[in-house]
Parts: structure tokens; C-alpha cells; sequence
């Protein structure tokens, strides 16, 4: 194995070789291998893009069938057959069962030009610049989207990112003690504020990059009544947290709330390149190529979602197996809580995602390099990389969550054993 080519040649900027240096050869569903044969329990997911494991049969023999039929591979936002099934199929098995009424917009290929799609034509509609994000949001690297994204880390002065944005306390960013939504009805009620009228307010139900911060659900659903008070769009970002990620296929739904706008990428492609925004009707304002690309929609990322939907968002199964696999992931997050009560300050997260906050962020990395020396992989989150996240496919197995989870503990035992202070 080597890493002298990604070492002499690829940029500075490489980031997750860095945390899992080795070369990687295959794998499948929850599970990994180096060119060596080493095997890796996988809890990150892809960066929650492999919702439905690596390799999955399912969309594998889709995708090469489609492939081996000479299936159209790149059409621009041309009409084909894959994306009219990819179409029919969701509205029928994503957006009908819950009743909800969306335009489809298909947008560059990753998350962030969805949120740069969902900021130009929320300002577009409403007439007005300003926008409203919270603190600890993550929406992508592009100029727009790293503008409502919070980590400082990510930001240069010299990058010229655009203004007229505005970032809010999130829930429970002050503490329990401080209703952040009425903060935020106040400095938008009052004149003498300083704080513009915007045109939307975006979020992530459940921040992930953000240290997995859950909001609550009567928070989220104060938070509507603003934008709708208001004349405000709500723009939901579902990029990590969509797809199934939090039980339901959208994380909004368990507050009953309906966002104006939707924002899609990672897994809604199934593994392959592919970003939606979902549009109330009436705000679809665009005329024909004001907003363009090469590469709006992907087909093969449509042959493969359709075979995802049917197969697996036909009715509400899929939903109440990754609930339950859930609870045991939460289970074992408690266990670790209560068996380094020195060293984790908290667990959260719903669905599948969830984090451990430590009291001292400089574990947290030690634990996951010495975790994926033991074969798991997984990655940190949070400002200061404080919470080590769970983000494992939802098809992975109990026994391999367990067995993640099992080296997870091993790991942070190794690193204290090794003289690090609790």
C-alpha cells in the first residue's frame, strides 16, 4: 500500500485521507477494504451520501442494466426515461403519501448548489437580500452557501463571501434556559433592531457538521409560524439529515412543519452525484435557463434512486427498521456515556445520527485514529471536533453496529490506557 502519489501530487486541501490514510479497494454495504484486506466497519457513510450502503445489489444491478442498455448518460435538463421514472416515482412514493406539493428543480451535482439554487430564488421571490441562518449551520463551500455556514474555519476575509446574511442563536445554543425563536421574533418585530426584513430563513432540523444539535419539534414549529407571520421562506436543508436519515425520509416531519423550500444532495442519488430542490409551486418564478448547468440532474443517479424508492420507500417498513436499529445506536451512545462519565459530557441525535460530546475536544481525534487502526471508521463533528458521530448506512446490520460500537469503546479505553488524562 501507498499514499507517495496523494502525498507529492494531490493538493493540500485533501481532507478524510488524512483520517483514514490507507488505500482503499472495495466494499460493501456497512463494510470496507483496503488493497491490503483489511476490513472496516464503516460508520460514516460517505458523509451521509451512502445512505444505502456501498455496492448496494439493489442499485448496483439497476445501474448496469441501464448501463449495458445503452441508457442515456448525459442529457443536460433534456427529458429522458430515467428521469421521468425517477419523477413519478418519488412524487408518488415520497412526496403524495405525505402530502406534499413541490416543484422538482434539478441543480449541479453537489449539496451546495442546491442551497445556492434555494438562496437566489428565495431573494428573487421576495424581493429582498438578507437571509437568516443559525449558528453552528453547515450548507456547503460555495461563496452563497459558506455564507450562512457558521464554523469560522471555513471562512477568509480575502474569499470576498457575499453579505446580507444573518446567523441566530439555534435551539438551545444559549441553553435551556433561553427561547432563542422568540429572540429571533423579536429583533424581526422590532424596527429600532437593526436586523432587516429577509427573504428566508434556512436550517438543518438536526445540525450535523454543527456537533449534532436536535431542534426541538415545538421550536421548529414556532419557527414556521414566524416565516409564516412574517412573509418569510423557510428553507430546509436536508442535505446529511434527508433521505431517510432521521427514520422519516424528511427530518421536518416529526415537527409536522412544511418548509417552502427543500434542498437535497448526498444521498438522494443513491452514491452518485446528484442535488434537488424541492419548490412550493408558487415560487417557481424561473424563466426557461435563468438558472443553468451542464451537469442539472444525473441519469444514472436517477436510475439508481428509482430503484432505491421502490424498493425501499414503497410503504413505511423501511422507516420502522431504521427507527428500531436507531434505538439501539442510542443505546449504545448511553452506554458509553455511563461508562466514561469523566470524559463524554453528552450524548444527542435522533434517527441515525447521533454524536458524544466530549469535555476535552482533543480526544476525540486520538479515539478515531485509534479506532480506525482497529477497523472502524468514523469521524468527528461539532466547532471544535468535539463530538465523535455515528453516520452509518441504514442498512447496516445490528451485529455490525455492535461490533463498531465494540471497538469504539476498545479505542477510547487504548487512548487513555496510552496516558492521556481523563
Amino acid at each position: 500500500m501507498s499514499l507517495s502519489i496523494f502525498n507529492e501530487y494531490e493538493s493540500e486541501v485533501r481532507g478524510y485521507v488524512r483520517s483514514f490514510p490507507t488505500v482503499f479497494k472495495k466494499s460493501k454495504m456497512a463494510e470496507i477494504w483496503d488493497e491490503d484486506g483489511k476490513r472496516y466497519i464503516d460508520f460514516f457513510a460517505g458523509a451521509g451520501a451512502l445512505n444505502y450502503g456501498h455496492n448496494n445489489p439493489i442499485i448496483n444491478d439497476a445501474v448496469i442494466e441501464y448501463m449495458q442498455n445503452d441508457g442515456i448518460g448525459h442529457a443536460l435538463d433534456m427529458a429522458t426515461v430515467a428521469k421521468r421514472e425517477f419523477m413519478e416515482v418519488f412524487v408518488n412514493n415520497i412526496l403524495k403519501p405525505r402530502d406534499l406539493d413541490y416543484k422538482l428543480q434539478f441543480v449541479g451535482p453537489t449539496g451546495t448548489n442546491a442551497v445556492e439554487t434555494a438562496l437566489k430564488i428565495a431573494r428573487k421571490v421576495k424581493g429582498r437580500k438578507q437571509v437568516i441562518s443559525f449558528t453552528n449551520g453547515f450548507h456547503g463551500m460555495s461563496m452563497g452557501s459558506l455564507s450562512i455556514t457558521g464554523n469560522r474555519y471555513y471562512h477568509d476575509e480575502s474569499y470576498g463571501v457575499p453579505g446580507y446574511t444573518t446567523q441566530v442563536p439555534f435551539h438551545n445554543y444559549l441553553g435551556d434556559k433561553v427561547d432563542t425563536v422568540a429572540y429571533l421574533r423579536k429583533i424581526l418585530e422590532d424596527d429600532s433592531s437593526g436586523t432587516e426584513l429577509p427573504a428566508a430563513i434556512v436550517l438543518e432540523t438536526i445540525q450535523a457538521e454543527g456537533g449534532i444539535n436536535v431542534a426541538g419539534e415545538e421550536w421548529l414549529r414556532s419557527l414556521r409560524q414566524i416565516c409564516d407571520d412574517l412573509d418569510i421562506l423557510m428553507i430546509a436543508d436536508e442535505i446529511q439529515i434527508g433521505n431517510g436519515r432521521a427514520g422519516e425520509f424528511f427530518s421536518f416531519e416529526r415537527a409536522g412543519i412544511v418548509p417552502d423550500i427543500v434542498t437535497l444532495s448526498k444521498s438522494i442519488g443513491a452514491g452518485h452525484p446528484m442535488s434537488l430542490v424541492l419548490l412550493k409551486p408558487e415560487l417557481d418564478k424561473w424563466s426557461p435557463g435563468e438558472h443553468s448547468g451542464t451537469f442539472r440532474g444525473n441519469n444514472l443517479a436517477f436510475v439508481a434512486q428509482t430503484a432505491v424508492l421502490k424498493h425501499f420507500w414503497q410503504d413505511r417498513q423501511f422507516e420502522m427498521e431504521t427507527k428500531f436499529k436507531s434505538r439501539l445506536v442510542e443505546r449504545r451512545m448511553q452506554d458509553l456515556a455511563l461508562t466514561f462519565p469523566a470524559l463524554i459530557r453528552e450524548i444527542r441525535g435522533h434517527g441515525m445520527i447521533w454524536g458524544a460530546e466530549f469535555k476535552k475536544p482533543e480526544l476525540t481525534s486520538l479515539i478515531c485514529t485509534q479506532a480506525f487502526e482497529d477497523g472502524l471508521v468514523i469521524e468527528t463533528a461539532g466547532a471544535d471536533s468535539e463530538v465523535i458521530k455515528f453516520l452509518g448506512p441504514l442498512v447496516i446490520t445490528e451485529e455490525l453496529i455492535n461490533e463498531g460500537f465494540d471497538i469504539l469503546e476498545s479505542a477510547i479505553r487504548k487512548v487513555l490506557a496510552n496516558g492521556v488524562a481523563a
